[in-house]
């Protein structure tokens, strides 16, 4: 096996799976967010604060922050990539839901309606950080009040932006997808590749 290219500023093993799709050799760098604990990035947006700002100021952060830990814990010193995916109704961030009750109330506002997705991407290489940022629009179509709450006791919208998964069951709540798919779930791959060539990292 060859040694990793780069390091993976993430726990989420969907965008580690879909930096796999790339072929790249990368070593997931884990931040602490565990619940109870002093989490390494807050992701919580400013007051005022625009959508577009704070998914690179979350991107910027996790990636900076995964180069902070690579020099604390004196790994060899490699392009570390950061990202954050957000989705937007009204100009809100939704977020992913605290609870059962709050992923209901999203999946109901989401119910009929089209919305944005946000999916930036930070690349931070010595004294610079590089960013790029994958602006989708994904239209659900209208669902019921049991498809929700079936949907919900799955338990698969609680850890997700807007509580829904594309690439789960959720595919089946989406009419119409314009932008990144693999932006949508998560990591957008042509950004990445963009990225990625800035420093010499060739994916083709």
């Amino acid at each position: 096996m060859s040694s990793p290219v780069l390091y993976l500023a993430s726990r989420s093993p969907r965008r580690q799976a879909l930096l796999r799709q790339l072929d790249l050799e990368f070593e997931p760098l884990l931040l602490r967010e565990a619940a109870g604990r002093e989490r390494d990035v807050v992701e919580q947006t400013l007051d005022a604060e625009p959508a577009a700002h704070y998914v690179e100021r979350m991107a910027r952060t996790k990636a900076q922050v995964g180069w902070q830990r690579m020099q604390d814990r004196k790994l060899a010193e490699r392009p570390v990539l950061g990202a954050d995916t957000e989705v937007i109704l009204d100009g809100e961030v939704l977020g992913k839901p605290r609870d059962i009750d709050d992923a209901l109330w999203m999946l109901k506002r989401l119910s009929g309606r089209t919305h944005q997705v946000l999916s930036a991407i930070a690349l931070r290489w010595r004294e610079q950080t590089e960013v790029e940022i994958s602006v989708s629009k994904v239209t659900l179509r209208r669902l019921t009040a049991a498809e929700v709450e079936r949907y919900v006791a799955t338990g698969e919208p609680m850890d997700k932006a807007g509580a829904y998964a594309i690439q789960g069951r959720a595919a089946a709540f989406v009419t119409r997808l314009e932008g990144s798919y693999t932006g949508v779930v998560g990591l957008p791959l042509a950004e990445t590749a963009t990225l990625l060539a800035r420093v010499g990292v060739c994916v083709l």
